[in-house]
């Protein structure tokens, strides 16, 4: 069986970090991957909203360097997650993250030479994190 799945997208909010009871480092990110198509001669775009988790050092990574509109890579695989609510069964699928890469934005010569802050914009997010889950 093969279950891989690799999208590009921008996050819909910031990061959500938190830890499990042993201590691991657990991240969700929301991403927003959009999807363009000609019909009819007319252009049309869908957008799917998707989970994806991500643990250990990548998910305090992705919670110290990414924020809302940030674009990333997420190489992962699928899985659902089953519960139940007010006695009904819920399911949700999701994006289990083996590696996230930060895309750069695109910043134009004349801001880049005027950004002298100094301040913690200049801090430089590592180009690929890669951890496996801790299971």
């Amino acid at each position: 069986m093969y279950n891989k799945i690799i999208l590009i997208g921008n996050l819909t909010k910031d990061p959500e970090l938190r830890y499990t009871p042993q201590g691991t480092p657990v991240a969700t990110l929301r991403l927003a991957v959009n999807y363009r198509y000609k019909q009819s001669d007319e252009a049309k775009q869908e957008t799917m909203f998707i989970d994806n988790v991500v643990f250990g050092k990548q998910a305090e990574s992705c919670s110290k360097y990414l924020n809302k509109g940030s674009s990333v890579l997420v190489e992962g695989r699928l899985q659902e997650r089953r519960w139940e609510s007010n006695g009904q069964q819920r399911s949700k699928f999701e994006v289990i993250a083996q590696s996230v890469r930060f895309l750069s934005r695109r910043r134009s010569s004349q801001s880049a030479e005027t950004d002298t802050s100094g301040g913690e914009g200049d801090i430089v997010p590592p180009e690929e994190t890669t951890d496996l889950e801790p299971f």
